[in-house]
């Protein structure tokens, strides 16, 4: 009777555990590159890791820290990362093998969709003497983690400007940027984030901050027509202090994979990011998503369409133009 009872229960647990192992071995396992722990990429990379398995079944998403948006264009290339967060402009150039120090072509990275706009915030001391990008000449400047966009955009601007040479880059990520700025190591410091960005509030909580016109410095030096960046503003009261509007520049935000990746794979990541639930999800994850819709979908795509996001796309209504269409 116990021995009957006993191969029951036993007969009972190598199924179950059969079931889970064919379960197991049913779920797909997709990685995405986030960026710096703290950044605004890394809370994107795991708002998705944690909303899409919910909605997607046996789909598992690790969410991977790394440098930032050039050190993701590299990875989801290499096949490191299958998904990664990067900016436009990054990946339009690599794919051009057009990277700092770096001529080799990333040209399988292929663009979802559009996360937000990220502006060029360079901030010093209220009552410093800098009214331009140029009049650093001789600083200490952070510009933001090694092999991040935020570091990849400012040598580009100040490289352009002729000043990237003339004075000192540190390569701190933006918090330790800020507590740098507190402790006057550093005369000013480079952001490229949605805003407010949490690092110049914390150096302003203990510093008077005000943001250079970087968006001034770049229509008069011609960097608009060297790059595909966009004008904007930022707007008044954005950090205490902040009496009017500041013009900059921005880059757009975007989730990208590599053109190998399964395209139902991909049709399902998109379809669930992009849903009215996805969306709310990643606004409550970070404000930067409130720049997150349909509407604006693929908006200053620099490299076409992964195939299942066309799809989705399609899906919702949305022409695609001819050069941003699947390739492969």
């Amino acid at each position: 009777m116990r021995k009957g009872l006993f191969l029951t229960i036993l007969a009972a647990a190598m199924l179950v555990f059969g079931m889970q192992s064919g379960e197991a071995q049913a779920r797909t396992y997709v990685s995405i590159g986030g960026g710096p722990t703290g950044g605004t990429f890394n809370y994107f990379a795991n708002g998705f890791a944690t909303y899409v398995p919910k909605v997607v079944e046996d789909l598992r998403v690790s969410a991977e820290g790394s440098g930032g948006s050039v050190e993701n264009v590299r990875r989801v290339s290499a096949g490191d990362f299958d998904f990664g967060i990067s900016y436009a402009v990054d990946v339009g150039l690599g794919a051009k093998g057009k990277l700092p120090q770096d001529d080799r072509k990333y040209d399988n990275v292929r663009m979802i969709g559009y996360l937000y706009g990220a502006p060029a915030q360079l901030v010093v001391r209220e009552n410093s003497d800098f009214e331009s990008a140029t009049d650093l000449e001789g600083k200490n400047v952070a510009v933001g983690n090694a092999g991040s966009g935020a570091a990849t955009s400012a040598e580009r601007f100040f490289r352009h400007l002729g000043v990237w040479e003339e004075f000192n880059p540190q390569f701190l990520g933006y918090s330790a940027a800020a507590s740098a700025f507190q402790d006057r190591n550093i005369d000013a410091f480079w952001v490229l984030v949605g805003y407010p960005n949490a690092s110049v509030i914390e150096a302003a909580t203990q510093v008077d901050v005000r943001l250079i016109e970087v968006g001034k410095d770049a229509k008069e030096h011609g960097f608009y027509d060297a790059y595909d960046y966009a004008g904007m503003e930022i707007p008044a009261e954005t950090y205490p202090g902040m009496d009017e509007a500041c013009h900059s520049f921005q880059d757009s935000t975007f989730l990208t994979t590599r053109a190998d990746v399964d395209e139902d794979i991909v049709y399902e990541m998109t379809k669930a990011i992009w849903s009215e639930k996805g969306i709310e999800h990643m606004r409550q994850a970070h404000g930067a998503a409130k720049e997150m819709s349909v509407e604006k979908n693929f908006e200053n795509a620099s490299r076409p369409l992964h195939k299942g996001a066309a799809k989705f796309w399609r899906e919702q209504g949305i022409e695609i133009p001819d050069h941003l269409k699947p390739i492969d």
